[in-house]
C-alpha cells in the first residue's frame, strides 16, 4: 500500500529506522489511551465495534430517504460533510446523471456562508422532492445553524410541518446540544454521535455512513475495509509492516529534514473531495504550537499545468504523497484518426487509464529530478473495502504523526477562536 523508495535520498535508513521506533511507540500510546485526548478516541475501535445490527438500521433509515425523495440535501462542513463527500465522489458518477447509478442526488448545503450559493441551491429545491440529512455534534455552528433554518421553513412551506418532520434527519450528539433538543421536540429521527468521537475522524460513524448509505454504497464493505486497516495498523504489528506508522514516520522524518509543506497529489478527479478530507484532518490535529507540517492537495494532471512548474524548481520546502486507485472497470480507448492532425495515433487503442499511470510514473521521475520526495500509497481498486481501509489509515497515521509533533491531536483550539470573533463581530448574546 505504502511505498517509501522515492524518499530514500533524502532520508538515510538509520534515521528512518529511528523514527519507524518513535511511531510504534506512539501507537502503542495511542491504543493504551495514555496519551494526549485520550477522551476523544472512540473512533479508534469503530470498525470492530460497530455491529451488522447498527449498519442495518442506517441502512433502513437511506432506504427510507432514497424512497421518499430525489434528492437528498447534506448539511454540514469540515468532518460532518467532507468524509461523506470524498467516499460518494469516489465510488460514485463523475457527473449527476450517468447511466442511472444513483437514484438520489446529493446536494450540500452549509459548508459555507455564501448567500448567492443557497439562494440558488433553494431555487433548485423548488422543483425537487427533497430530504435532509443534518449533522453538527454541537448543533450551534454558525455555517450549518443558518443552513438548517433557510432549508427547514423551505420544506415546511414546500411539504407542510408533519411531512417536513418525516422527511428530516438529524445526526448530533447523543446527549445533549440544541439540535438533539430540537428534534426530541419536533419528532425527527436521530442518530447518534458518541461524545468521544471528533468531527475530522467521525467518517466511519453514522456521520458517514448515512449519506454514504443514501448515495447508494455498501456500507457494510467499507466497514469491512476499515475493520482490516484497524488490524493492520494495530500496536501489534511491527513498525515497518504497520502503514500508518510507516506514513507517520516519513512524513515527520522530512518534516524534520526541512519539509514543511505536504502536497497530496491524486490522479483523478473522483478523488479531489479525499484530499480536501485528507487536508482537514491533518491540518485540524497537528496545526499547533507553531509546530506542524501544512497540507495541501492537488489534482493532476489538470494541476500540473498550474503548479507543476513550481512543485519542480520552486523553493525546495516541500514533498509529495501521491494517492492513486484502480480503474472502477471503465474502458475508454483512444481513437485512431486517419490524418493522425494532433500526431497522437501513437497512442491508438491505448487505453486512457492506462496512459494516466504513466502520466503519474512520469511525474514522480520528473519530481525526483527536480529533489521533491514522494511517497505513493496505492490502492488496487477504486471500492469500498478500499476506501474504507485508506480511510481508516490516514486516521491512525494522523493520530500518530500528531504524538510525534508532540501536540493533542484532537483538538482545535484556532478555530474556537475564528468562531468567537465572529460571534462577537455579529452581536451573539452568547459569545463562547
Amino acid at each position: 500500500m505504502i511505498d517509501l523508495k522515492y524518499i530514500q535520498s533524502d532520508i538515510e535508513p538509520s534515521a528512518l529506522s529511528e523514527v519507524l521506533d518513535e511511531a510504534q511507540r506512539c501507537n502503542q500510546q495511542l491504543e493504551d489511551g495514555t496519551g494526549l485526548g485520550a477522551d476523544c478516541l472512540g473512533w479508534l475501535r469503530l470498525p470492530e465495534l460497530t455491529t451488522q445490527v447498527e449498519l442495518s438500521q442506517i441502512a433502513a433509515l437511506a432506504h427510507s430517504l432514497q424512497a421518499q425523495s430525489d434528492t437528498v440535501v447534506l448539511v454540514g462542513i469540515g468532518g460532518s460533510y467532507l468524509g461523506a463527500r470524498a467516499v460518494i465522489e469516489a465510488l460514485g458518477p463523475s457527473l449527476p446523471v450517468c447511466h442511472g447509478q444513483r437514484s438520489v442526488e446529493l446536494l450540500y448545503a452549509g459548508h459555507n456562508l455564501c448567500d448567492a450559493y443557497h439562494a440558488e441551491l433553494l431555487e433548485l429545491l423548488d422543483h425537487r422532492s427533497y430530504s435532509l440529512v443534518v449533522v453538527s455534534k454541537s448543533g450551534a455552528t454558525l455555517e450549518t445553524a443558518i443552513a438548517f433554518r433557510l432549508l427547514k421553513q423551505h420544506l415546511e412551506r414546500q411539504v407542510g410541518r408533519h411531512e417536513a418532520a418525516m422527511r428530516m434527519v438529524v445526526v448530533t450528539d447523543a446527549q445533549q446540544g440544541p439540535l438533539r433538543q430540537l428534534a426530541a421536540a419536533k419528532g425527527y429521527r436521530t442518530l447518534p454521535i458518541a461524545g468521544n468521537i471528533g468531527g475530522r475522524y467521525s467518517v466511519l460513524s453514522p456521520v458517514g455512513l448515512l449519506p454514504i448509505a443514501v448515495a447508494g454504497h455498501d456500507i457494510a464493505a467499507l466497514m469491512e475495509g476499515a475493520r482490516r486497516a484497524q488490524e493492520h495498523t494495530s500496536a501489534s504489528t511491527p513498525a515497518e509492516q504497520n502503514p500508518a506508522c510507516l506514513y507517520a514516520a516519513a512524513r515527520n522524518a522530512l518534516y524534520r529534514n526541512g519539509k514543511r509543506v505536504e502536497l497530496l497529489a491524486t490522479f483523478s478527479p473522483k478523488l479531489q473531495m479525499l484530499g480536501e478530507w485528507w487536508r482537514q484532518l491533518f491540518a485540524e490535529s497537528e496545526g499547533k504550537g507553531g509546530r506542524g507540517i501544512l497540507p495541501m492537495c492537488a489534482s493532476y494532471t489538470t494541476d500540473l499545468h498550474s503548479i507543476g512548474q513550481y512543485v519542480q524548481q520552486g523553493e525546495r520546502m516541500l514533498f509529495e504523497t501521491f494517492v492513486s486507485m484502480g480503474s472502477a472497470g471503465s474502458h475508454l480507448p483512444v481513437p485512431s484518426d486517419s490524418r493522425d492532425f494532433d500526431n497522437i495515433n501513437y497512442l491508438s487503442n491505448r487505453q486512457m487509464s492506462d496512459i494516466n499511470r504513466m502520466a503519474m510514473r512520469g511525474t514522480i521521475a520528473a519530481h525526483q529530478q527536480g529533489q521533491v520526495p514522494c511517497i505513493t500509497i496505492d490502492l488496487p481498486e477504486r471500492s469500498a473495502p478500499q476506501l474504507g481501509y485508506l480511510l481508516y489509515t490516514m486516521e491512525r497515521a494522523c493520530a500518530i504523526s500528531g504524538y510525534m509533533l508532540g501536540v493533542n491531536p484532537f483538538d482545535q483550539p484556532g478555530v474556537e477562536d475564528y468562531k468567537r470573533n465572529m460571534q462577537e463581530l455579529l452581536g451573539s448574546p452568547c459569545v463562547l
